[in-house]
């Protein structure tokens, strides 16, 4: 029986891609760019290849945070201060939260079964910002956010990390729940935990990464794991 819950913040719990088109918006509007369809798309692209070579440790997360908008903007022909743009757009990120569908009770209904634990890649400030906003820290035991832990996932030892800090700890009774192949799945397969993909897209699987289990919605993870 599983007993300790590994859960990922964005796009697992917290529509990530909604919180960021608005605070993205806001931010490229409020430094002289139009957040065109066009615009945006460019940025996602460029903002994946980004996060990506973080998760391969050939970026610092300065560098991505900050390169990602230097590289647009410079593109675009719009050179700017990237550093001012990241501080911009993470105080607007880090305003409000949005709840995945189903999300919120899945979360509140395994709080009641399981030891959960939030493992996050993303900015420490926004966050413990989100975080407080959504009303969720009571329903974790424990919060570890990589830019606190000092390694990002998919590293191994982030997750040696987390584990050091959780008494009574049991790898076989332990699992990993993210949306990200590379990141969450990648990250529990290193770390010797089972893992469960949240797919919402139903995005084709990869068969270097292979997932223990998939779902659709996080409030599908109840009966899979009364299932098991």
């Amino acid at each position: 029986m599983m007993e300790f819950l590994f859960l990922d913040l964005d796009d697992t719990i917290l529509d990530f891609h909604k919180a960021e088109r608005i605070a993205l918006s806001k931010t490229l509007a409020g430094f002289g760019l139009e957040p065109t369809e066009e615009v945006l798309a460019r940025y996602h692209v460029i903002n994946r290849l980004h996060w990506e070579r973080l998760e391969r440790g050939e970026l610092t997360r300065d560098q991505v945070l900050e390169g990602r908008f230097r590289v647009l903007f410079t593109e675009l022909g719009h050179p700017v201060d990237a550093v001012a743009v990241t501080r911009c757009y993470e105080r607007n990120l880090g305003i409000g939260h949005y709840f995945l569908p189903g999300a919120q009770q899945a979360v509140e209904h395994l709080h009641k079964k399981y030891r959960l634990f939030l493992a996050s890649n993303g900015t420490a400030s926004v966050q413990h910002a989100r975080l407080t906003s959504a009303g969720l820290y009571p329903y974790f035991e424990k919060v570890f956010i990589s830019q606190d832990i000092g390694y990002n996932k998919p590293a191994k030892e982030y997750f040696d990390a987390c584990f050091s800090q959780i008494p009574g700890f049991d790898p076989e009774k332990a699992m990993m729940v993210g949306d990200s192949l590379t990141s969450d799945i990648l990250g529990g397969i290193r770390a010797g935990i089972r893992t469960c993909w949240v797919n919402p897209n139903h995005q084709p699987p990869r068969q270097d990464i292979p997932a223990d289990f998939e779902i659709e919605n996080l409030s599908q993870l109840e009966d899979l794991l009364e299932a098991m």
